[in-house]
């Protein structure tokens, strides 16, 4: 509609489809994330159908009265149904189960994938099924079949998250995957994860945990039923292994076709089944969208390798995902190895940029024909895959081009921003940067998806937030993962001091692991700030105040107990700080000595994080907060002036980081005509030019160079 204004809408809800139910008048100009009327709070499992429809006037824009025209109310839209999860851990009737005897290992040490399954039986009197809903989790990552056929197109299942804190579950409309009346069979395969999985270069595992284990909850409604039929994880199931030999989320699968259905060497071994001793900690309805295979790609090319020992296929791109084989059949006991890698060097593939991680998965041929075969439980960084054991010379099944495919692997996101212009060279920039961000969206926000080092730095995502944000619709992926960071803040033991932000989410690495091991708390610019800065972009972008409502007290955490300070409340200069990391003229493997001191970098993070803070707390009414904030950062700017300018009105360090965080940060003062900010901008120009215009800051002094003012470029 034309020249339309909302100015009032109506909810109307009702427990069934073909009333209108309770309506619900509310004036107001809102329609992104208004609130829930205010009804009695839902419980578990109620349904409620929800219809809208606004009221609004039409402006005539005469030129001569710009407020004028009449009222209208839209028709009513149709009905979107509304259900809810299961709320409280106390909803759940089973238990988390596992194997009584000490979990089976591969020879390296690893978890091995199990299988829990169970029958049951639907017996309706009239045979019709209302509704089915599968609420289902794991300690380890899992993938669920009912009657043979995979429930859910989702990957990984329930994800990478702080476990000993929180664990999500996910839910399944089943169905139409039941029979009844009749025999029923539920499968539940898992493995280890980013639960038990070696997750680092430490090759530490078992962090969460030392065993695996499945929880599950089936339950079937009859028509007119008020009681549902329930099928919940007990002692009753029974476990047995699968083809899968070995899964890890850094090294890859190793499948046995001799071990599937069909052969005649089917491994039949079972184990006990207990409940498992790990506790449950609280079970947290999806809030992030999961990750899927959301793309397929071709081979582009295919060749051998310098040596002749393998074959290399090349997709094209560089992805984060696994490949999936389409057909393939090779005599028994022969083994096919795909190694996945990023780069070519030399006409092989270059895997040393892999450090630790193996990043391949094999196949143990048993004769038979094997189609549409993929990774269950893992994914890689890759762009080449180097194939040993099968090529084009095979005379009952050749190796082609289009025997494989890559499937890319992300948190699937909605797309919301694009970006073109008339230099192809940009454009490809951009389209770099698109892919990066989604290979490294998988669960949780990353640096890299292919080494031994796949972890949510703070730091790192603290920086490209804002691009993320633009581009993708973010807020369920980044929400949840900010609530691990108020968690894995909270964490308070003899190794950490509460309110210093991890380096990463989530955090993996902390001592108290059930692998011993970890870091000792490292407070840091940059990477602390993520606490404050990202739900401040996301709510900027979104406009959902609830982002600042959630982690306003992560915010204080940090600033009142996660900085470590010197006597001008700005950072304590002893402190070691990755800085402006990545600087290109940092000495090679020690990337934190660059040319910008890390304290002065943490220094201007610091300042805006806390004039973010005076603002967040204005907007949640928290004025005293406010004020408090506020009269802080006039402090700190003070002392960075103080600090960090000469009596000439230069900048010191004397680089284009230092450069651009200061007025990217408006630290500099206004003099009148001799404006320290307008020197500064001057000489950051001069020192671009005086670089031949290449590139001398690390990732977070290349965010704000590129971000500066317009107006400073143009002047310049």
């Amino acid at each position: 509609m034309h020249n339309w204004t909302q100015t009032a809408y109506d909810v109307a809800i009702s427990s069934n489809s073909t009333e209108l139910g309770q309506v619900f008048h509310v004036e107001s100009k809102d329609n992104v994330l208004v609130p829930w009327p205010n009804l009695e709070p839902l419980n578990s499992r109620a349904r409620r159908f929800v219809r809208l429809r606004c009221y609004g006037k039409y402006s005539l824009f005469d030129g001569r009265d710009n407020n004028s025209g009449h009222d209208s109310v839209t028709e009513w839209s149709a009905s979107s149904l509304l259900e809810i999860a299961l709320l409280r851990n106390i909803d759940w009737k089973g238990s988390m189960i596992t194997v009584s005897e000490p979990w089976p290992l591969d020879p390296d040490h690893s978890a091995r994938p199990l299988c829990f399954h169970q029958r049951f039986h639907i017996s309706l009197k009239d045979g019709t099924i209302d509704r089915g809903r599968l609420y289902a989790t794991s300690h380890g990552v899992y993938s669920v079949r009912i009657n043979g056929r995979k429930v859910g197109d989702q990957c990984l299942a329930p994800g990478f998250q702080s476990y000993h804190k929180r664990l999500h579950y996910q839910i399944y409309d089943i169905k139409d995957l039941l029979i009844t009346p009749g025999w029923n069979k539920i499968e539940i395969d898992v493995a280890a994860g980013w639960f038990a999985s070696a997750t680092s270069w430490a090759r530490k595992r078992f962090i969460y945990g030392q065993k695996l284990g499945v929880l599950t909850q089936l339950e079937v409604w009859a028509a007119g039923s008020t009681l549902p039929i329930l099928v919940t994880t007990d002692p009753s199931w029974s476990v047995s292994n699968t083809p899968l030999v070995s899964s890890e989320i850094l090294d890859g699968e190793i499948f046995d076709q001799s071990l599937s259905v069909g052969s005649s060497k089917l491994d039949d071994t079972k184990f006990s089944v207990r409940e498992s001793p790990i506790a449950v900690s609280r079970l947290i309805s999806p809030e992030a969208p999961p990750v899927r295979v959301v793309e397929r790609l071709e081979a582009k090319d295919m060749f051998k390798s310098r040596s002749g020992s393998a074959i290399i296929v090349d997709f094209g791109q560089n992805i984060a995902g696994r490949i999936c084989v389409r057909r393939v059949q090779k005599p028994a006991g022969s083994r096919i190895t795909f190694r996945h890698a990023e780069v070519i060097q030399d006409g092989e593939i270059m895997c040393r940029p892999l450090r630790t991680a193996k990043a391949r998965d094999i196949i143990i041929c048993d004769g038979r024909e094997l189609l549409d075969w993929h990774p269950q439980h893992t994914f890689h960084g890759f762009r080449y895959v180097e194939i040993v054991g099968w090529d084009p010379d095979d005379q009952t099944c050749p190796l082609t081009k289009v025997s494989i495919v890559a499937e890319v692997m992300h948190t699937d996101m909605l797309r919301t921003g694009w970006f073109s212009c008339s230099n192809d060279d940009v454009n490809r920039l951009h389209e770099n940067s698109l892919h990066s961000i989604k290979s490294n969206f998988l669960s949780v926000p990353t640096e890299c998806p292919s080494r031994d080092e796949r972890f949510g730095w703070t730091g790192d995502l603290n920086i490209i937030a804002p691009t993320a944000n633009f581009l993708y619709d973010t807020a369920g992926m980044l929400g949840n993962w900010l609530q691990d960071l108020y968690l894995d803040q909270l964490e308070e033991t003899e190794h950490w001091r509460q309110g210093v932000v991890p380096l990463f989410i989530p955090n993996s690495l902390l001592r108290n692991g059930d692998g011993g091991h970890g870091w000792d708390p490292m407070p840091n610019g940059v990477w602390g700030d993520a606490a404050v800065m990202v739900p401040w972009g996301l709510y900027r972008m979104s406009g959902d105040v609830s982002f600042l409502s959630r982690q306003y007290d992560s915010m204080v955490q940090y600033l009142e107990n996660g900085v470590t300070r010197g006597q001008d409340g700005l950072w304590d200069p002893e402190q070691w700080q990755f800085g402006d990391w990545l600087d290109p003229r940092a000495p090679q493997n020690d990337s934190g000595r660059g040319t910008t001191d890390g304290t002065f970098v943490a220094d201007g993070f610091l300042i805006a994080s806390t004039q973010i803070a005076a603002e967040v707390a204005e907007k949640l009414a928290k004025l005293e907060d406010s004020s408090q904030f506020r009269d802080t950062a006039l402090r700190l700017v003070h002392a960075w002036r103080d600090k960090y300018l000469t009596a000439a009105g230069l900048v010191v360090p004397d680089t284009t980081t230092a450069l651009s965080l200061a007025l990217s940060f408006d630290l500099l003062p206004e003099c009148g005509d001799n404006s320290t900010k307008a020197q500064a901008a001057a000489r950051l120009f001069r020192l671009i030019r005086l670089n031949d215009f290449k590139l001398t800051t690390g990732f977070v002094g290349s965010a704000f160079l590129l971000g500066l003012s317009p107006s400073l470029v143009a002047s310049n």
